[in-house]
């Protein structure tokens, strides 16, 4: 489907939902915001991710403003609930109401009653982060409304195709997905005009103490969620080689891993579960040597910045942008195999050469924190969001023309 088709199909279902839509306008000016603001948030959840928590950073950098954060998606675990909980910080969790497919006319009900609160607004800014109903909301909006994507993934955009002439800004965390948008652009024959609004902002992460860590074995773990694209049975795999191996190499899990793997199968492995806790996090951190990722797709996780302010080796396979920031041999370690089974070879190589060569793992932890503390640092990432929220203050740098 090419652009003018998205949008067609996009006016068209317009049609349908409109008495319903009409409706929820009619209510929210009938019963506005109690207390009113100019900053509308939308995200999905509060589940444990990285895209979770560059979201939580957003609202952290504009809470002065007193947003109101808006909650659309069921949550599989809530774990990262804690981090919205910040002063001047309003939550509306709708989940329940237009998470339904069965009542899905309920959801076009609170279309139009958020567009009302939100176009009584003066200057109103709404902020997206991944979530599919900040989409479905935009076309109910006055013209001048100042819209912001954050893009962390490819997972939405032959979705939002329909809606790009809503879109003031498209946000992207890392160079190479903003070059494929830009590539899809044009597979879709979408005017050139339209990439004027990206704009590239690097996640932050707090950068630690400098620390030492001496363990006997090298201990390796794997931190994200149990979705398929992290395929962590291929970890696992590797895993279990070098294990058979007897090289002293530690495996540890962080996350719903279970729904994957049975965590029986690998008695020698370590499985934390969840982790919502910081410090917990942060101990985790400090434990390890090696952050293992063999994802089939990524944008540039939050945990391999976080790994690389603890001065810790990330070893990933190489994919989207994974290898701008962790250079093989520089300040990391890349598997190049894209067959599953060379995949897990080729892991099992790099661990014995970690493990054969104990200084390899302290070089390139070095160098990976020096990296982190030139590109990641919060006070930049704070600048640049504000200046997207408030353009009066914006760098003409930040845009790609």
């Amino acid at each position: 489907m090419n652009y003018r088709k998205a949008v067609l199909k996009r006016k068209i279902e317009y049609l349908g939902m409109w008495p319903f839509v009409m409706a929820g306008k009619l209510y929210g000016r009938l019963f506005p915001l109690k207390t009113p603001t100019s900053i509308f948030l939308f995200f999905p959840s509060a589940d444990i991710g990285g895209a979770i928590k560059v979201n939580a950073d957003v609202a952290d950098c504009v809470q002065d403003y007193h947003p109101l954060i808006i909650f659309s998606k069921k949550p599989k675990n809530n774990g990262y609930i804690n981090l919205f909980d910040m002063p001047g910080i309003r939550q509306l969790d709708l989940h329940k109401k237009i998470d339904n497919k069965r009542y899905h006319f309920v959801n076009f009900f609170y279309r139009g009653m958020l567009a009302a609160w939100i176009n009584a607004s003066e200057n109103p800014v709404v902020f997206g982060g991944e979530g599919l109903f900040f989409y479905k909301v935009l076309p109910h909006l006055k013209k001048g409304t100042r819209t912001i994507e954050l893009c962390h993934l490819d997972t939405w955009f032959a979705y939002t195709i329909a809606f790009i002439d809503f879109i003031s800004v498209r946000a992207f965390s890392s160079i190479a997905l903003m070059e494929k948008v830009r590539a899809q652009y044009r597979a879709y024959a979408i005017p050139e005009q339209y990439d004027r609004s990206f704009v590239f902002i690097e996640n932050k992460i707090d950068i630690p103490p400098v620390y030492t860590t001496s363990n006997e074995k090298l201990e390796v773990v794997f931190i994200g969620r149990g979705a398929p694209q992290k395929r962590i049975h291929l970890t696992a795999a590797i895993a279990e080689k070098i294990h058979k191996t007897g090289a002293p190499v530690h495996f540890s899990f962080v996350g719903d891993v279970e729904k994957v793997i049975d965590p029986g199968r690998y008695p020698y492995c370590t499985f934390y579960g969840n982790v919502s806790n910081q410090e917990k996090m942060e101990e985790i951190f400090r434990r390890s040597d090696v952050l293992i990722l063999t994802s089939a797709y990524e944008g540039l996780p939050l945990v391999v910045m976080q790994t690389m302010a603890h001065g810790k080796v990330v070893l990933s396979t190489a994919i989207n942008a994974i290898p701008d920031y962790v250079r093989h041999l520089e300040n990391g370690l890349l598997i190049y195999a894209t067959d599953e089974a060379q995949i897990v070879e080729e892991g099992v190589q790099l661990l014995q050469l970690l493990v054969k060569e104990p200084s390899l793992t302290t070089r390139l932890g070095a160098r990976s924190r020096e990296i982190a503390r030139e590109k990641f640092g919060g006070e930049e990432f704070c600048r640049k969001y504000r200046a997207l929220f408030f353009p009066g203050d914006a760098d003409d740098r930040l845009i790609s023309h």
